[in-house]
């Protein structure tokens, strides 16, 4: 095992895949194609080999959770309050980390049939366009100073309070924050986080995020193969802009798919990749759980923090 994964079990895929309960998976390949992103390569299969286990793994969290609050609440006797089962998931721009949340909710939901499972990304926590400008971050954008980690920290913090909070939502179609909308949470049962800075920590702060997390992924894999992901991604987002005016890549559709693979690759080299080397691949071992990808966003490899 890599120096990098040193206080990690590692995991092949065929062992991992022993371990979840028998049954069925509760949802059908039409239902996976409706929430998977636009390149991301998952069947049924995948479903039941990886993510199955996953949800045996959460709930056995989820279970020690429970306890533990109850026992603290027995030790300060007080009764303990209701609070959301938080999972921060990260990885890289490109690497699936939508499809596995969103995956993830799907399959809480079915699992724990009376449990509200919501989803945030923290994309609504990025500043808007026109303070990025004024700060002149906008090339930045997606870098730790463009985030309002204060307000990301507040949300956390108001959910592990069992309150409501109503909070920005973003759009990558207008590559910006919607004014005047918000996604409002309400005390839900699991509340899933994913972004690329879920495990990042407030600059100057002694704050730090993963305290909120009662489980963590990070989605992760060979720098060269998120790199195709990305420009796969960029070239479908290409396909959908060309009617659609509004949408940021439009622009791009007018100039030849060589030069607007150009700007796809130069953004790639010049924000993307120094933002995964530089403040997210960092925090790779905060995760309690990594879910390794091979090519065509196959899992492969699965690292379980001892």
């Amino acid at each position: 095992m890599s120096h990098e994964f040193i206080n990690f079990e590692a995991i092949d895929r065929q062992t991992w895949q022993q371990l979840r309960h028998s049954g069925q998976p509760p949802l059908t390949q039409k239902e996976l194609d409706s929430i998977k992103s636009l390149n991301d390569n998952i069947d049924i299969q995948d479903v039941i080999d990886v993510y199955l286990p996953l949800v045996s793994l959460i709930q056995i969290y989820k279970n020690a959770q429970e306890n533990l609050s109850f026992a603290k609440g027995i030790f300060l006797q007080r009764h303990p309050k209701k609070r959301p089962f938080i999972i921060g998931i990260s990885g890289s721009v490109a690497v699936g980390k939508s499809t596995t949340s969103r995956l993830l909710q799907l399959l809480l939901a079915r699992t724990f049939r009376d449990s509200q499972v919501e989803m945030v990304t923290t994309d609504g926590f990025l500043y808007p366009n026109k303070t990025l400008v004024e700060r002149n971050l906008l090339d930045k954008k997606g870098f730790p100073e463009s985030y309002n980690m204060e307000l990301l920290i507040n949300f956390l913090d108001s959910m592990k309070n069992g309150q409501e909070m109503a909070i920005p939502v973003y759009s990558h179609e207008i590559y910006d924050i919607i004014p005047d909308k918000k996604q409002t949470i309400s005390a839900p049962d699991f509340l899933i986080v994913e972004g690329i800075n879920v495990f990042q920590n407030q600059q100057n702060h002694r704050l730090y995020m993963n305290d909120y997390y009662d489980f963590s992924i990070y989605i992760d894999a060979e720098v060269a193969q998120i790199e195709t992901w990305y420009l796969e991604r960029f070239q479908a987002l290409l396909r959908l802009a060309k009617k659609d005016e509004r949408n940021y890549y439009h622009s791009l559709t007018k100039v030849s798919f060589e030069e607007a693979l150009k700007v796809a690759k130069n953004i790639w080299k010049t924000i993307n990749l120094l933002n995964l080397k530089n403040y997210i691949e960092p925090t790779r071992n905060r995760a309690e759980l990594i879910l390794h990808k091979s090519q065509s966003h196959k899992i492969d490899k699965i690292y379980l923090k001892k």
